[in-house]
């Protein structure tokens, strides 16, 4: 959902696709959106239904993103960076960042197959060098030195070499069940491991992908819950369903758990080596104050909650109404939205144009419009929505343009 060129959304109306309309009417886009980023929206709004384990991937910075752009089209076909953030749907499993460095030296001293392809040496240097100090600030910078040596160590090993050491890995865990890995660490059992690797094997067998699960954080999101993902930040989805709003790229470094273009060598290159538990890359949403819910919202514990990541080309609000009749009014903004029903039904308003809304429905939204939405069900439906937005800061004093 939105204007990138290689999938515009559409207008069922008019037949137009978005990225005409809003080059043609600029004030679909408001003038401080427009200024800054031309005639386009600058998110790319998605759902994604995780059925089979997403890549092991990255999105590259913007200076990257350029020079990938610039040397190889085809597989970079545009020049922006990707920020993003995920909010789950449903129950979610992913892959984001690097795990606390003592789980990770945890997993090349327990999986014999792991250190197998990272190597003794180095294996042994990393785990000598983290060994007390994973935590102490003072050695940050040498701590992502080890880190980086030992993951493109990994990274680097040959596909006949993933393959034997894969055998080995499945076999371990179909054996070994609970107790594999040493009963893993505080965040991941052992278990949990084991059934990891052998659902991902069956997905894609023989697979680096195995390997790099040891090295990064395995999350798990509750309806609601969200990430957010930095440039350079590696990352995968492993099942469940969730909106995804980003920098309008298509800037992917693939290198895992894909039959895609895989470019190992600039993901080694590109990553910060940031490690961190996953609890510090979990968002906390707030309440978004520019949204009014009537009596019968408040009543019936509606909310509009404020998804709000540290960039300036989007955010998102995910609205719950509850009931009949609970309705939520936002204030108009100067930039423009898209609206995406996620369950039940209800009726979208701006101005005095009402339109039928339920799930699947999505409507582009243009700036200074001020939005009502109200829920039609049972006392016990959920009308839920999200909604993706741009409204350009002011840094000269904090104040939104």
């Amino acid at each position: 959902m939105g204007t990138h060129p290689s999938n515009p959304s559409k207008d069922l109306e008019s037949g137009r696709n978005l990225l005409d309309l809003v080059e043609s009417n600029a004030t679909f886009l408001g003038p401080s959106v427009k200024a800054r980023y031309g005639a386009k929206l600058p998110f790319l709004f998605k759902v994604l239904s995780i059925n089979k384990a997403l890549s092991i991937q990255a999105h590259p910075n913007k200076k990257l993103a350029e020079q990938l752009h610039a040397n190889d089209p085809k597989n970079y076909p545009d020049d922006n960076h990707k920020p993003e953030m995920a909010i789950a749907i449903t129950d979610f499993e992913g892959l984001c960042g690097f795990r606390p460095l003592d789980e990770i030296a945890h997993f090349l001293a327990s999986v014999s197959a792991l250190r197998q392809l990272v190597g003794e040496d180095v294996s042994n240097g990393f785990i000598s060098t983290v060994q007390g100090q994973e935590n102490d600030d003072a050695f940050k910078e040498q701590n992502k030195r080890a880190l980086r040596s030992a993951f493109a160590a990994l990274m680097q090993s040959s596909a006949e070499e993933v393959a034997s050491a894969a055998k080995s890995l499945v076999s371990e865990a179909e054996s070994k069940g609970t107790d594999f890995a040493d009963r893993g660490t505080k965040s991941t059992s052992g278990d949990t491991m084991a059934k990891l690797v052998l659902r991902l094997n069956q997905q894609f067998p023989d697979d680096i992908g195995l390997f790099v699960l040891f090295f990064l954080n395995y999350v798990t999101l509750s309806p609601g819950e969200a990430l957010f993902l930095k440039a350079d930040d590696i990352h995968a989805y492993v099942s469940g369903d969730i909106i995804e709003c980003m920098a309008a790229s298509d800037n992917v470094v693939r290198a895992g758990l894909t039959p895609k273009f895989k470019d190992v060598q600039n993901l080694v290159n590109m990553l910060t080596y940031n490690y961190a538990p996953i609890e510090e890359q979990k968002m906390s949403p707030t309440e978004y104050p520019y949204a009014v819910l009537n009596r019968a919202a408040y009543s019936s514990g509606s909310e509009a909650i404020l998804y709000d990541p540290p960039i300036d080309e989007f955010s998102v609000i995910r609205s719950v109404l509850k009931g009949n009749g609970s309705k939520v009014t936002f204030d108009p903004i100067d930039g423009p939205s898209i609206v995406i029903c996620t369950g039940g039904k209800g009726k979208i308003s701006v101005g005095s144009k009402t339109e039928e809304i339920k799930e699947g429905y999505v409507f582009f939204v243009g700036a200074t419009a001020e939005l009502v939405m109200e829920s039609e069900g049972e006392q016990d439906d959920e009308f839920i929505t999200f909604k993706a937005f741009c409204e350009v800061e002011d840094h000269s004093n904090g104040a939104t343009a």
